[in-house]
Parts: C-alpha cells; sequence; structure tokens
C-alpha cells in the first residue's frame, strides 16, 4: 500500500509538472508547426525484446533498421524537421528515459516501434497493430484484457533497471492497480494520437505485414509519461513464421518503414500544412484519384444533401454495430458537412466523442453500408457499440 501511495504522490507530481510543460514549452510559431518528431525503437542493450524461435533474431536489431530507415526518410523528406532517435545503436534505454528524451525536446510527435510475439504457439496470431494511451474503466476491462499480456511484457522491462523500484515510485506492470491509477493522468494528445494511428493503421495495410489488427488504447508507460501525442506500433508477430518472413528481409522492414513515412507525411500536411520536399505531382495526382468518393453508388446508403440528419446517443444501451469516422472533442451537430448527411451515433469518452455512423442492430448490415461508407472515410472502420463501450471489429 505504501507504494501505491508513493506512485500516486508521483502521479500527482508528474500531472502538474505536466500542465507546466504544456503551458510553456512552445513559442508561437512551433505551435503551429510540427518541427520536432522522436522516433523510439524498442528495448535494446541487455533488453532483447522478442526473441526468433531459432534465437537467431532479435527485435531490438530489426526495430532499430526500421526506426533508422524511418529516420532517413522523414529527414529527406523534411529537412526543416528535427528527427530525435531515443536510441542510435545496440544500447538499454529506461522508459523514463526515452518518454525524457521526448518531452525534454518539446516533441510534437512520439513513435515507439515494436515487434509483437505469443510464447508456446507455433505460427500463432500474425498482424501488426497500432496503440495509443488508453484509460482503464470498468467498462473497458474486458478490452484491456486481450491487450494486456502485451502491455505487461513492454512495461516490464523496467524490472531490468537497477533501482527501477525508486524510479518508478511502486509501479508494478503486473499489478492491475498499478493501471487503475493511470486514470488520474488525463491524456490531452487523444484525439491527435488517434488521427495518426489511423494514418498508419491505413498505410500499412496491404504492406510488408499484410494483416491488421487495428487500433487499440493500452495503457503502455513510455505512451503514458510522454507529453505530445504518441503511437507504439507492433509491427508483426515475431512468433509467427510469415511475418518472421516480412520482417527478417531489408525489403520488408524498409516497406514498413515508408508505411509509417507515408502515415507521417500526411499527418504533417493536416497538421501545418506542408508538404514533403521530394514528394512528386504525379503521386499527389493518385492518391487524389483513389481518395475522392466514388458519389455514383452513395444512393445505396444515404446522400450529401440529407438535411434531416439526426444525432442521437443510444440511450437505450442496445448493443449496435456501425462504423466509427471520428473522435473528436467537439460536440458535433449532425448536420456538420463532415457527417455527410448521414445519422450520427454520439458515445461519450471521457472528454472526447466518438462518432459513428452507418449503425445497424446486426454485423452483417453494418459490414453492407461500411462498404460504401469506406470510399468516403477511408480510415474508418467498423465496431460494436454495447452499453457505452465501443470495440472495434474491423
Amino acid at each position: 500500500m505504501d507504494l501505491h501511495r508513493n506512485f500516486l504522490a508521483a502521479l500527482a507530481a508528474f500531472s502538474i509538472s505536466l500542465t507546466g510543460f504544456m503551458a510553456s514549452a512552445q513559442n508561437p510559431e512551433d505551435a503551429i508547426r510540427l518541427s520536432t518528431i522522436v522516433i523510439d525503437p524498442g528495448h535494446g542493450g541487455k533488453d532483447a525484446g522478442c526473441i526468433s524461435p531459432s534465437g537467431k533474431t532479435m527485435e531490438k536489431t530489426i526495430v532499430l533498421d526500421i526506426a533508422k530507415r524511418l529516420s532517413e526518410k522523414i529527414r529527406s523528406g523534411y529537412p526543416d524537421v528535427k528527427v530525435i532517435m531515443t536510441r542510435n545503436k545496440d544500447t538499454f534505454v529506461t522508459l523514463q528515459g526515452r518518454a525524457d528524451i521526448a518531452n525534454r525536446n518539446n516533441a510534437n510527435l512520439f513513435i515507439s516501434v515494436h515487434i509483437n510475439s505469443v510464447d508456446g504457439k507455433r505460427n500463432g496470431p500474425n498482424g501488426y497493430s497500432v496503440h495509443i494511451l488508453g484509460q482503464y474503466t470498468s467498462k473497458n476491462k474486458d478490452l484491456y484484457a486481450g491487450n494486456m499480456d502485451v502491455v505487461r511484457r513492454e512495461n516490464s522491462v523496467i524490472k531490468l533497471e537497477d533501482d527501477y523500484t525508486t524510479r518508478y515510485e511502486g509501479f508494478d506492470p503486473n499489478d492491475p492497480e498499478s493501471y487503475i491509477f493511470m486514470n488520474l493522468m488525463q491524456n490531452a494528445y487523444l484525439e491527435q494520437s488517434f488521427n495518426f494511428a489511423q494514418k498508419v493503421d491505413n498505410e500499412m495495410k496491404g504492406g510488408a505485414i499484410r494483416q491488421s489488427r487495428g487500433i487499440s488504447q493500452d495503457p503502455f508507460y513510455v505512451l503514458w509519461r510522454t507529453a505530445m501525442p504518441a503511437v507504439l506500433i507492433e509491427c508483426g508477430f515475431m512468433s509467427n513464421s510469415a511475418d518472421r518472413e516480412a520482417l527478417i528481409t531489408e525489403k520488408g522492414r524498409d516497406r514498413i518503414a515508408s508505411d509509417i513515412y507515408d502515415a507521417f507525411r500526411k499527418y504533417k500536411k493536416e497538421y501545418d500544412g506542408s508538404d514533403a520536399v521530394n514528394f512528386t505531382v504525379t503521386e499527389e495526382k493518385n492518391e487524389e484519384k483513389a481518395i475522392n468518393p466514388i458519389n455514383e453508388q452513395s444512393n445505396t446508403l444515404t446522400n450529401n444533401t440529407n438535411t434531416t440528419a439526426e444525432l442521437t446517443e443510444n440511450k437505450d444501451n442496445k448493443v449496435i454495430f456501425g462504423t466509427q469516422v471520428l473522435v473528436s472533442s467537439k460536440d458535433m451537430s449532425a448536420k456538420d458537412p463532415y457527417f455527410k448527411g448521414y445519422d450520427v451515433i454520439r458515445i461519450p469518452a471521457g472528454k472526447y466523442y466518438k462518432y459513428v455512423i452507418g449503425v445497424a442492430s446486426d454485423l452483417n448490415t453494418a459490414k453492407d453500408k461500411n462498404r460504401i461508407i469506406r470510399k468516403q472515410y477511408k480510415d474508418s472502420f467498423i465496431v460494436k457499440v454495447d452499453n457505452g463501450c465501443v470495440e472495434r471489429i474491423f
């Protein structure tokens, strides 16, 4: 109990210091520019991370290579962006040290690169996943449970540190109460983190690791301690032979880095309006052709001139399925042009709202509607809403 009291006290102190950091860290010019990014290759040194069944391939080596490739692509495309690596070689960096590097440099974005694994399952799960900071509540505890093994594994790196009980003030990666305490720390950057996570998920689909396992909110310590939009990417499963074959090839690692870079480019363009110096007009035209909605098919669901669109909150708590198209701190009207005339379900999520359209009482109908919606909202995905809890399905 004393350890938890210490952890609470440290958390409160961090909350106060973070408030000051957010108020004073950036000058007005930097506030509207994405000028600094921190790339964090996970593990390193005495912490190998996941290891292949043969024992020859280590996570720390693969993620460092991906991170270096990503760093080079950003530096080439954006010479004015400061790119900082939490490690450039095979060295051990503490979880707190990684967050400190990002905070100390007033970074605008933090990307942590990892590889997943499942012990004892030959050719088990496959695919990549993107994680942002999540808050544990009684409603989403079942969703947390699905990812807690990987969360505990990544957070347990702190036990390799000589003085971790002192440095982390009673935080125990194996104790559920430590994660409940994270509720006291509000994530001011959830909306931006989710925006970038969607872009990463979308760009990586069909790439070196073809299967997406989606975006989830999880209590990774390194995301919790960073005072900026932050994501953690699990680039595939070391324990899956197909994923591993892609990860150990130079071509596969370069494709992963390229996909994350493409997500960064789109995020930065939204953030401050700038594009890469080496981005060609031909590429831009191809993108526009792919993204523009196919209006001739919109009549199968709804049309964009619907002036009677309604916004509801599913207050009767029925289980429904639909397509999530937005997470925002803004309380938006169904008549907002963003929703293109669709009826909208709004689900409160702390200080934010999740907006779902194409709602149906069964999954198959929601899938049919989603086929049309995705042509207008490329980064959207199907969700199940049950008693106020939103779970990604596809």
